[in-house]
């Protein structure tokens, strides 16, 4: 049959109606003849669910607990396997309306991120959905200490706060829980009288602690005597009184194997037995017997003349050897032979148009251990299998781990095999984690065994091997060991996190480290170090670079100016790893580095060419070579000094007017490395020291005519050639010219006397002028 599924404590069963009467109690109970086998309803708890429990005389409810000596038994269990605590909440005790806290630490020195804790209130309860006025979850983290301290604070306590607590903290593969107790006493040092139907009422709706109650608020710790014998318990009687949180220890405890259906009826039964008008006497809710017993049912008909049938699970029971029926007077009597767990249901019987039902428990015999467990030694990542046999075949049976339930699912690593009576523990790839006290327990007795897992020796069958790679690469560093366990890297003992660069591959024996586009910063020391394996695989990672030459500054053709007595730093941005050496020259001179007027300068990330008064002859093409072990770079930059150009040549007048002249001149023979922008032209008089600028535009061209000069005064001009750097000196002066205007004509000409070969002419002379020298010329005769 299925096993039962667990509840939320908030999901509390319907509790079976009480009896009406103790005196009907007594008469519905089964009374067997001396040839039967007696069942009746228990008259106190069995041993196995503790010996003190707590009753409450206006309810029929009876609530059990743990003996104080199970739960020391549990704590120091629990504090033997703690793994992640260093400090776990402790059991208090607290008066109705005050405050309590309950501290939990966990050292977080080996931990990469934060653990995960949870707090709970008996077995499923999650307090974290809990949290508001009465309760609060705190967590601080003490960086000094790497200390996580986690509080949960309950604020004004109230009677249904008491029970059983239990701290769960979790990180990765690893687990640690702690449970403890609170107890809220009565301020007033009274016992109230609390009625259990109110109690489990909500206190409010829509409010925060609406739904908050359960069965533990209502426990008050009370000694009780230890029975000396245990008597014959009806589980049914036992179960109506539990707490929802112990049915399924009890259904294990006495053979129940469906639990879930038992409490489907038992939900399903009336509050209240109404009288019956055909009944006197009608069947008990429950009754029990062992498997293979006997069991009688008896109900008394008001009326004997009625027809009584008698049906199991809908089904009319007709008589057999197993199903034997008996009137006695106005009782009616069903006997139920050997009855096996097939009969274990629901049952009803009719008179007229009226029935009463009852409900059937049928109990397995105690199962017993007929082979024990073995103490076995395993290594790491080897399958184990711990087996035992019990009595009975598809027995219910429970594994522990140190005294902690063992419950196999999907994401567990632990699976439970059946083979009829044998019982097989399976672990899949043990971990030292694994090595621990294993017992399994059945409800006749049980078995213990440690299981020890030692490591294999650890053979390395590929090592690591020291990488050199360039820049930009893929950087894989594989090893390979003899055991397909997982393992840890570290680069200069710093642990490698995995990134869309950084990747860990683990296939089997084969663990890998691959780095995409390698940088220079992922070189260092890489180590891996398998798990739970004192050994270590170090590898040393070299990134290197080629030179590289970067003249991104500079023009297109590399060309670098500078003005003549100024001085030159030219500085080139350099990479490479290892970092390259720089080399200078000029044709096959190398500029060596030191205090000279030309030298260079060499960093980590540039080297620099130094002229300190740059000359003419500094102008010229310079090499730069850089060398690592990963390659070689050159470069050539062009060097051009500037100057002022020269003066030109001292210019010529080829024509002179009255108040004018035309000047001429020649270009100077260096422009000073930059061309000639144009000329300032200057003059002065001969007599005088003052010289006159003529333009302030520059002329573009090479002939200039001055004016505005005085006729008869003699002058001098000079040029002044100018480029991008300035303006040169000044050319040697012109030859000295004097500006004069052109004489009058002659006047009053006329033909003094003609012969045969001659003719006469007279005229008038000019009029004088005052600077004139007069020079006769050849009249010309047009004949």
């Amino acid at each position: 049959m299925p096993e039962p599924t667990k509840k939320e404590e908030n999901d509390v069963p319907a509790p079976a109606p009480p009896p009406e009467e103790p005196s009907k109690e007594k008469e519905a109970g089964t009374t067997p003849a001396k040839d039967e086998e007696e069942v009746s309803p228990p008259s106190a708890l069995p041993p196995g669910l503790g010996s003190r429990a707590l009753e409450r005389k206006d309810s029929d409810w009876t609530l059990v607990e743990t003996p104080p000596g199970e739960e020391q038994a549990k704590q120091n269990a629990n504090s033997q396997l703690s793994i992640l605590f260093i400090e776990k909440p402790q059991g208090g005790t607290v008066k109705v309306g005050e405050d309590i806290t309950f501290i939990a630490k966990v050292k977080a020195e080996d931990l990469l991120r934060k653990p995960t804790i949870k707090w709970f209130k008996g077995k499923w309860m999650d307090l974290a959905s809990k949290a508001g006025k009465h309760l609060q979850l705190k967590e601080t983290f003490e960086r000094h200490s790497r200390v996580y301290t986690f509080e949960m604070q309950i604020i004004k306590a109230k009677d249904n706060f008491a029970g059983n607590y239990r701290c769960e903290v979790t990180y990765k593969d690893k687990f640690d829980s702690c449970s403890f107790d609170l107890e809220v006493h009565e301020s007033t040092g009274t016992t109230p009288n609390i009625d259990i139907r109110s109690a489990f009422k909500r206190s409010g709706e829509g409010q925060e602690d609406a739904g908050e109650l359960d069965f533990s608020g209502l426990l008050k710790r009370r000694e009780v005597k230890q029975q000396e014998e245990e008597p014959q318990v009806d589980v049914w009687e036992l179960l109506k009184n539990a707490k929802p949180s112990e049915y399924e220890k009890i259904a294990f405890q006495y053979g129940i194997t469906d639990l879930r259906g038992m409490l489907k009826r038992l939900k399903r039964m009336r509050r209240e037995e109404k009288k019956s008008a055909a009944f006197a006497k009608i069947l008990d809710p429950a009754y029990q017997v062992d498997k293979g017993g006997r069991v009688r049912f008896v109900v008394e008909l008001a009326d004997p003349k009625l027809e009584v049938k008698w049906y199991k699970n809908g089904q009319e029971i007709r008589p057999s050897t197993k199903y034997i029926f008996e009137h006695k007077g106005c009782q009616r009597i069903l006997f139920i032979n050997n009855c096996q767990m097939t009969d274990d249901s629901e049952y009803y019987v009719t008179a007229g148009d009226e029935k009463c039902s009852t409900e059937l428990f049928v109990r397995e015999p105690p199962i017993m251990v007929t082979k024990q467990l073995e103490d076995t030694t395993a290594y790491c990542g080897e399958r184990v299998e711990l087996e035992c046999e019990v009595s009975e075949d598809d027995a219910n049976v429970k594994w522990f781990k140190n005294g902690e339930e063992i419950i196999p699912g999907p994401k567990s690593r632990y699976r439970i095999r059946v083979e009829g009576k044998k019982h097989i523990l399976i672990i899949e790839g043990a971990t030292k984690a694994d090595a621990a006290e294993y017992s399994v327990m059945t409800t006749g007795g049980q078995s213990s065994a440690k299981l020890s897992v030692d490591l294999k020796p650890l053979k390395i069958l590929t090592p690591l091997t020291d990488q050199t790679v360039n820049l930009g690469k893929e950087i894989c560093l594989k090893c390979e060991i003899s055991e397909n366990i997982p393992g840890k890297w570290t680069k200069n003992g710093l642990p490698v996190q995995e990134s869309d660069r950084l990747k860990v591959v683990h296939k089997g024996r084969i663990h890998k480290l691959v780095i995409a586009n390698a940088l220079t910063e992922d070189e260092g020391d890489y180590v891996f170090a398998p798990d739970a394996y004192n050994v270590t695989l170090p590898a040393k990672v070299h990134v290197i670079d080629p030179p590289k030459i970067i003249l991104d500054g500079l023009d297109a053709d590399n060309t670098v100016t500078v003005i003549a007595g100024n001085k030159l730093r030219l500085e080139i941005p350099i990479s490479g790893e290892p970092p390259p050496k720089a080399m200078w020259s000029r044709g096959d001179k190398a500029i060596m580095e030191g205090s000279g007027r030309i030298r260079t300068e060499s960093y980590p990330d540039s080297s620099t060419l130094v002229i300190d008064i740059a000359e003419r002859d500094d102008s010229g093409v310079y090499h730069i070579n850089l060398k690592n072990e990963a390659g070689e770079a050159h470069a050539s930059i062009k060097v051009k000094v500037v100057d002022f150009p020269d003066p030109p040549v001292a210019p010529t007048v080829t024509e002179v007017g009255d108040d004018w002249c035309i000047m001429n001149w020649e270009p100077p023979a260096y422009d000073g490395g930059s061309p000639i922008l144009g000329y300032f032209i200057e003059r002065k008089k001969k007599q005088s020291s003052r010289w006159m600028r003529l333009n302030f535009d520059l002329c573009k061209e090479t002939t200039f005519e001055p004016k505005k000069m005085i006729e008869g005064v003699a002058y001098e001009v000079r040029i002044f050639a100018v480029n991008a750097i300035g303006i040169s000196k000044p050319s040697m002066p012109s030859r000295p010219f004097v500006p004069l205007a052109v004489t009058s004509p002659p006047t009053l000409l006329t033909v003094d006397s003609v012969t045969d070969t001659t003719v006469t002419m007279r005229w008038r002379p000019p009029r004088p002028h005052w600077c004139s020298r007069f020079r006769w010329l050849c009249a010309r005769v047009l004949l």
